[in-house]
């Protein structure tokens, strides 16, 4: 029998028969080429976001190469937002967030990818590098779609049952 969501101590568990329970409260972003191209996320993903937001704690990791971060989160107190200097303090940020979904597209989410409870790899208008797809569970084509398997967990359930 499958055991969708189970809401406990603010984490999500779901239950994925013949592959693995997925145990986290927070799904952790990469911001470029994942939530944003050329630095914008554009307003439908971020009504996304704040759907999301109501079941998860959302971490932004970024380098912030195109110094748009602020602007773009500017008003959503809710998403907490970190700026790194390289691939290893991303790893290391987003440790601090285990359990954790991760959600990202280049060679520096890499370490992030593999060591999430699940991690979704997006390929996007900016594409995704073959390291980050082959180091993720979900790979998927726009970061809505990411988004949308998180807030429809039979989706995840259906991709990934054995």
């Amino acid at each position: 029998m499958i055991n969708d969501i189970n809401f406990f101590n603010s984490d999500i568990m779901i239950n994925i028969p013949n592959y693995k329970n997925i145990n986290a409260k927070t799904v952790v972003f990469d911001l470029n080429g994942t939530l944003a191209e050329d630095g914008i996320v554009d307003y439908e993903t971020k009504k996304l976001l704040h759907k999301l937001n109501k079941m998860y704690n959302i971490v932004v990791l970024t380098a912030d190469t195109f110094g748009t971060i602020k602007k773009e989160f500017e008003g959503y107190d809710d998403i907490t937002i970190e700026i790194i200097k390289n691939t290893e303090e991303k790893m290391n940020k987003a440790k601090k967030y285990t359990p954790y979904i991760g959600i990202g597209n280049g060679n520096n989410d890499v370490e992030m990818l593999k060591n999430a409870e699940l991690g979704i790899a997006v390929i996007g208008k900016e594409g995704c590098s073959v390291k980050a797809l082959l180091s993720s569970d979900i790979v998927v084509n726009d970061i809505k779609d990411a988004i949308n398997l998180l807030l429809n967990e039979k989706r995840l359930i259906a991709t990934l049952r054995k």
